[in-house]
């Protein structure tokens, strides 16, 4: 992965490709619906951040006759997620687990204290 990589977690830095990358989930868009949707950027620079999402193969660009259609592409997001974020949530989980077991064993003793 290793420079791929790092485009892509550039890319993901910043809110408005985010923001671009989330509307692309709900489907394919023409680039002029994209500009549209960001109305405080100008045209150029929603390019530019669409620039920055390709090349992160994060977003794919197919030309149908005057037209240009972006969809989001969720292989290297699934690639970063299975990399950082599935080997970490069971190291997490059983954290969780443990506090919630530490917790409870310390409530019970509380309770039982009360009680003598």
């Amino acid at each position: 992965m290793g420079d791929d990589t790092d485009k892509i977690w550039k890319a993901l830095a910043d809110p408005t490709r985010r923001a671009i990358l989330d509307e692309l989930r709900n489907g394919p868009q023409k680039t002029t619906e994209l500009v549209n949707r960001f109305p405080d950027l100008t045209r150029f620079g929603v390019m530019k951040h669409m620039d920055v999402l390709r090349g992160a193969n994060l977003l794919t660009t197919k030309t149908e006759g005057r037209n240009k259609i972006n969809s989001l592409n969720v292989i290297p997001i699934r690639e970063i997620y299975e990399r950082w974020v599935s080997n970490y949530q069971d190291l997490w989980a059983s954290q969780l687990v443990n506090l919630k077991n530490t917790l409870e064993k310390e409530s019970k003793t509380k309770e039982s204290g009360r009680k003598s």
